[in-house]
């Protein structure tokens, strides 16, 4: 294992107990200890603004590049959205999409879960809706709900960095979309990840390829796909997490994924393009386990121009 030649250690977190469907309890952690790195001549080229890979199998840093600079997340917001609600909800609480919530993703050219005024849906399926084709109307809807609005969700959402020892990170709104004093880092992302990952609902959500709802009385039909193509390539184990793009983030990615007995979680922040931070996610993941490099060169994929 490549892995070997870093030495850092990466900073451990609480595992969560059991989780069932109703609401989890919050539960602090210890703060992060500042990470040491070992700079080695093979490790491979990132273009993104700043990265960080650990294996947390061996509870070792095995990559980083500006970890600790302070960046635009984008979407990777709703990985903490998330994580609050999971702490303030039940899994069958029932949510009506309300017009502002629609309205909310349209009028700020954000991606959406494709969700209606007047259906109600599950807290459950909102986090499918929220994670997978990363839903601005989602976010807007359990904020609103779980703040109650969103500003008091969004003291939740910092309350909680603060309490995970996230000292790098501000959230402005649940969803990502582009706002004066949002940031976090690479480091912070990945720590959150490891936190989420223990939480069996998100974990189980957030490695889905796709989601369907069937049509009730209460709402219609639903086809959520996932925006993380890094879960298409079954031979790197991927089993999350998160996309996220705006033109002032640039391409963001948080993910996660089993290699030879050995979880890796990984962060990537301001890449220059989708197919490039596919490449660089694949690429860190063939380095850290010691392989050949397979990443390469991917074809380009049709670029949404909604934010996500």
């Amino acid at each position: 294992m490549r892995i070997g030649l870093i030495t850092a250690l990466s900073a451990a977190f609480l595992a969560f107990g059991s989780v069932g469907t109703t609401a989890v309890a919050d539960t602090a952690t210890s703060p992060i200890p500042a990470a040491r790195a070992v700079t080695t001549q093979d490790a491979p080229q990132v273009t993104a603004r700043a990265a960080y890979l650990v294996d947390t199998t061996a509870d070792q840093v095995a990559f980083t590049k500006r970890d600790t600079r302070r960046l635009p997340v984008a979407s990777l917001t709703k990985v903490m959205t998330a994580y609050v609600v999971r702490r303030e909800a039940s899994l069958d609480d029932v949510i009506k999409i309300t017009a502002a919530d629609v309205k909310h993703a349209v009028a700020n050219g954000a991606t959406s879960g494709g969700l209606r005024a007047g259906e109600r849906l599950t807290v459950r399926e909102l986090l499918y809706a929220l994670m997978l084709p990363s839903g601005a109307d989602a976010a807007h809807a359990l904020a609103e709900r779980y703040g109650p609005g969103t500003s008091r969700f969004v003291a939740k959402m910092n309350a909680a960095a603060a309490k995970l020892g996230l000292a790098g990170t501000r959230y402005v709104n649940p969803d990502g979309l582009p706002a004066k004093g949002a940031y976090s880092t690479a480091r912070d992302q990945v720590a959150l990840a490891r936190v989420v990952l223990d939480d069996p609902v998100i974990a189980v959500v957030a490695k889905a390829r796709t989601h369907k709802v069937v049509a009730s009385k209460i709402h219609r039909a639903h086809v959520w796909r996932n925006t993380n193509t890094l879960l298409s390539y079954g031979s790197y184990g991927a089993i999350g997490l998160k996309t996220g793009y705006t033109a002032a983030a640039g391409f963001c990615l948080t993910f996660a994924a089993v290699r030879d007995e050995h979880t890796y979680v990984g962060v990537i922040l301001g890449e220059t393009s989708e197919a490039r931070r596919l490449a660089t996610a694949r690429k860190l993941l063939d380095w850290a386990a010691g392989e050949p490099e397979s990443g390469g060169a991917v074809p380009a994929a049709p670029v949404s121009a909604r934010r996500r």
